[in-house]
């Protein structure tokens, strides 16, 4: 990683993990910023901060969420199956936006990320959980269809914290940059 880079890095360690803070604000239901949290973080983060601040930031505050929702168990069967999705939308930043500023690049990656999820978790929702539906191709079908509202509002959550945190680590690391020249 260039000099450069490397000076920015607490910047997008701040964004990324105030954030993940944000999840513990009321919002809509599906409506979190974890899935770009996890593009972003993939993208501006080094190595294992990418994929740890994440999963941390899930582990703390799954906890403090189901807390704040009545005390249901924050851990599930399906938690590794969670946690496994937001992985692959950390390596999905590494990937495709490390060196990217594109604001449709940033959105198609993040589009590919809520496709993602929606395809795996429900896919495993209907395999191994407890759900009404049959498993066959119409009860695969079945899963997916009841599962839309929930993707339509993640998709929109993670375009949108994807954009601030892009739109944000932008702006203020030119502006971190111009400081510094004026500095020096």
């Amino acid at each position: 990683m260039d000099r450069r880079k490397s000076s920015f890095q607490p910047l997008a360690l701040t964004l990324t993990v105030l954030a993940a803070l944000v999840r513990l604000v009321p919002h809509p239901p599906n409506f979190a910023p974890i899935g770009g949290v996890a593009l972003f973080g993939g993208a501006r983060l080094r190595g294992w901060q990418a994929y740890c601040v994440p999963l941390l930031a899930m582990l703390l505050t799954d906890p403090i969420r189901s807390r704040l929702e009545g005390g249901y168990s924050p851990f599930s069967w399906a938690t590794p199956v969670i946690y496994g999705c937001f992985l692959i939308n950390v390596f999905l930043g590494r990937l495709f936006l490390r060196d990217s500023s594109n604001p449709w690049r940033i959105a198609s990656v993040a589009i590919a990320g809520s496709v993602q999820f929606y395809v795996l978790t429900n896919l495993f929702e209907w395999w191994h959980g407890i759900t009404p539906y049959a498993h066959t191709v119409s009860g695969l079908i079945e899963c997916y269809v009841a599962a839309l509202p929930f993707f339509g509002r993640t998709l929109l959550a993670d375009v949108f914290y994807s954009g601030v945190l892009f739109i944000a680590y932008a702006l203020l690391s030119r502006r971190i940059a111009l400081q510094h020249r004026s500095a020096t």
